[in-house]
């Protein structure tokens, strides 16, 4: 993440710095709450080998910027740092990750559910999985980021 709460890149993802990004002990935040997603072996019945994500950089950091912002919104004492990968990522690698603090735990969960909620509706990133047998695209983001709709979904399941 190397200094910006947003990334977007093909390194590994390095949730530790994440964390440190997040915890600034000045805050006085009191929970720290993480998410990593990772390759998952099996999906609807075929057994996945890999995945290639792709990203048009530019566009997903500006994405995942409105993300931010969006989060702080909601809950203005929280503080998230989030990075996404691109290129091969191998079966139980991190794809995506998030850290989230607050000085209470209920908003340090609810805006890093948030957040990935929001990535899975807005971020132009796009993802192919390679299993036995063949190849697909995954679809990707569905929404408009200025959808309210979308938003106000994301904030649902993120507190609901």
């Amino acid at each position: 993440m190397h200094g910006r709460l947003v990334g977007i890149g093909s390194d590994r993802l390095d949730l530790d710095e994440a964390v440190r990004q997040v915890s600034d002990g000045e805050a006085g935040h009191g929970a720290v709450v993480t998410f990593i997603g990772t390759v998952r072996g099996e999906t609807a019945g075929r057994r996945v080998l890999w995945l290639e994500y792709e990203a048009y950089d530019a566009l997903a950091l500006k994405a995942f910027q409105s993300i931010l912002d969006e989060a702080r919104q909601h809950w203005p004492a929280a503080r998230v740092a989030f990075r996404h990968r691109t290129g091969r990522v191998e079966l139980g690698e991190a794809s995506v990750i998030i850290a989230a603090s607050s000085p209470h735990r209920a908003e340090a969960f609810a805006a890093c559910r948030y957040v990935i909620e929001r990535i899975k509706q807005v971020a132009p990133v796009w993802k192919r999985e390679f299993f036995e047998g063949g190849e697909s695209w995954v679809e990707g983001a569905t929404a408009h980021p200025d959808d309210e709709g979308a938003r106000h979904e994301a904030f649902r399941r993120a507190c609901g």
